[in-house]
């Protein structure tokens, strides 16, 4: 980073959450806000989100409910391990398959600023996924089906509070399945609705068991009144009796009036049933979280409204998901570099929203530099020079990757003071001999 070209150091998303290139100032102001609004403020996180991702680990539970060892598969959010953060989780079958795509998802769209970051806990399939019998033909291919309502046990009683024990979650659920695991998100819905907060259904296996779950649905659906959650299931191009359950079941959504269900179908006829998957959690998340991005200025892209509205939207958003949500450290950053490198800075609100960044995230390297940086523009070095240093000094105990960029600040800044301070010095021996001569 300490080598990237200026360009680089102003456009790059690892460091829009830090503080702008110090060449950034010297070009022409006008269009240096123009790229900022329509690339730079449309990222919101640092480069210690692009840090490669070591995998998830495996956790095995000593399942009473199943009667055995179970393996399940737990990838915490980059950073995890250094913050104090507690996360919503992700709960999907087909962990072993999924997790890695999905998990990149999750990371891919907290990265943009389009939904929170995650905690994603895999479990696995068949027995466990089905909720009745294999009847007709089925029935020799998978005698062993049926185990649904003793799975979503081992999960309520048994995967969910190890989950809650061993991580800082927050008690936001969703669950998501694809096939037979999207059967057993639908199932998992209709039986125990209150389990989790959203669902993600991708191609249900509906016709299962005569369609089973379908018929059970129709019941539930037309006798509940209230359910606070979101559903989001999907189809590829997927013909016969899965595709034809599928237009049943969309209908049947419809056809709901029930007060605070949200939900959307959506048939991706260019996927199969194996590709659906990835763009189906991607689309997924997308709707659980929809609303979840701060508005933005539609002729710069810049955050509309300021602090204040970022604080209220992310009140909203902490009513919407029922647990407190903070505005970001990065986008109240972005706020402030708004004001500061604005066609028609505003000096004075930049430092104000800088300095409340300070006043709420004080373990962060990054605001202290960005308050730096400010005042460093409006002509105090010497408030800023301190500001770097604290800057510096976190960098190197948080491991944080702009570490070498704050260091270099302080430097900088501090050689500049010194000089600034000897060249007054220096001047004031030539300032005495004028005075003298002039008497």
């Amino acid at each position: 980073m300490t080598t990237s070209s200026a360009f680089d150091r102003a456009f790059l998303p690892q460091t829009v959450s830090h503080r702008s290139s110090p060449s950034l100032a010297n070009r022409g102001r006008g269009a240096a806000i123009s790229l900022l609004g329509t690339l730079v403020f449309l990222v919101l996180f640092s480069s210690s989100a692009f840090a490669q991702y070591g995998g998830p680990t495996k956790l095995t539970i000593k399942s009473t409910v199943l009667g055995e060892d179970r393996v399940i598969l737990v990838r915490t959010p980059q950073g995890y391990e250094t913050n104090n953060r507690a996360y919503p989780v992700l709960y999907m079958t087909d962990g072993d398959a999924h997790i890695g795509h999905t998990g990149s998802t999750v990371e891919f769209l907290a990265r943009n600023g389009r939904m929170s970051e995650l905690i994603v806990v895999g479990t696995d399939r068949t027995r466990d996924l089905t909720p009745a019998k294999a009847t007709g033909p089925n029935a020799a291919q998978f005698p062993t089906a049926g185990g649904a309502d003793n799975f979503l046990k081992f999960i309520e009683t048994e995967v969910i509070p190890q989950i809650e024990k061993s991580y800082r979650v927050q008690p936001y659920r969703i669950l998501a399945g694809h096939s037979f695991g999207g059967l057993f998100t639908v199932h998992a819905l209709i039986t125990r609705p209150e389990l989790f907060n959203s669902y993600i259904a991708v191609s249900p296996s509906l016709q299962w068991a005569d369609e089973a779950t379908l018929k059970r649905a129709q019941e539930f659906f037309k006798t509940r009144k209230e359910l606070n959650a979101t559903l989001f299931t999907s189809l590829g191009n997927e013909p016969g009796d899965i595709g034809k359950d599928f237009v049943l079941f969309k209908e049947l959504l419809a056809g709901t009036k029930i007060k605070g269900f949200d939900w959307e179908a959506e048939q991706m006829k260019d996927e199969d049933h194996g590709s659906v998957v990835l763009r189906s959690h991607y689309v997924g998340l997308r709707k659980v979280y929809d609303g979840w991005q701060m508005p933005r200025d539609p002729e710069t892209g810049a955050v509309a409204g300021g602090l204040k509205a970022a604080d209220e939207h992310y009140k909203w958003l902490s009513e919407k998901f029922h647990y407190s949500i903070p505005t970001p450290e990065a986008l109240i950053n972005q706020i402030g570099y708004q004001f500061l490198l604005a066609e028609t800075p505003n000096p004075e609100e930049a430092i104000a929203t800088f300095k409340t960044n300070v006043e709420r995230y004080p373990n962060s390297a990054n605001v202290y530099d960005s308050l730096a940086e400010a005042y460093e523009k409006t002509g105090h070095l010497d408030w800023a020079t301190p500001l770097y240093e604290k800057a510096q000094a976190l960098g190197k105990q948080n491991n944080d990757p702009n570490a070498a960029i704050f260091a270099a600040n302080f430097t900088r800044a501090s050689d500049k003071l010194k000089q600034e301070a000897a060249a007054k010095q220096g001047g004031a021996p030539k300032e005495a001999d004028a005075a003298k001569k002039n008497q």
